[in-house]
């Protein structure tokens, strides 16, 4: 049994850190469900396990946390779609590749319910959007834009921290940092994209989607 909460206003990123932890401690005691929990916070950037002093290019500009999630430095916002997922992967099959193989599908699915198709691409984490109407890059490769973080750690066997999903947040808060560790390439939104998707529109989605994914 997956519980989903969708919290209303802008929740605190430490605060959000302790419900996590909480809440993956109940569900390894087998005193709570899997919980799925959807959320946006205030303007902050969050440094992984991977992130690189030289990547945070305008520290002043919002709060920087520290979190122990893999993956380098992240943005979060107003207008973007934070997914923690809280489910057990022990349960789910102890491979923890394939649980981050099934977030990306979860994403890649969700984006596909607005016809945009949402990529992988090797050695560059997230979820990319050809962008071919934009200049090539320098070196001729094709522009592509970042829509989708993926970050989580694992306690127990029990996930948390999870997925953003960028639906409509001020891109050029993304400008204080090199997102992900990742230079040339930028970072887009659904409403970027031309689509007036609203968050509602994303949850549903999201929920539609998942069991399709993970199997309930």
């Amino acid at each position: 049994m997956v519980e989903w909460i969708t919290s209303d206003g802008p929740v605190g990123y430490e605060d959000a850190v302790s419900v996590m932890e909480t809440r993956a401690a109940a569900i390894a005691a087998g005193e709570a469900d899997e919980l799925i929990w959807l959320v946006e916070h205030p303007p902050l950037y969050t440094a992984g396990t991977s992130a690189k002093p030289s990547d945070l290019t305008d520290p002043d500009r919002f709060p920087v946390y520290d979190t122990r999630r893999g993956g380098q430095y992240t943005y979060h916002g107003p207008g973007q779609r934070v997914v923690y997922v809280m489910l057990d992967v022990g349960r789910r099959g102890h491979d923890v590749r394939r649980f981050v193989q099934q977030l990306e599908e979860w994403v890649i699915a969700t984006l596909d319910r607005f016809n945009v198709k949402g990529e992988i691409r090797e050695g560059r984490v997230g979820v990319w959007v050809a962008r071919p109407e934009k200049p090539a890059l320098p070196d001729g490769a094709p522009r592509e834009d970042k829509i989708a973080a993926i970050g989580i750690r694992l306690r127990k066997w029990i996930s948390f921290h999870g997925i953003s999903i960028n639906v409509e947040p001020d891109l050029s808060h993304f400008d204080g940092i090199v997102p992900c560790g990742i230079t040339g390439h930028g970072v887009t939104s659904l409403v970027d994209l031309g689509l007036p998707v609203t968050m509602d529109d994303l949850d549903v989605a999201l929920k539609m989607t998942f069991d399709e994914v993970f199997g309930g």
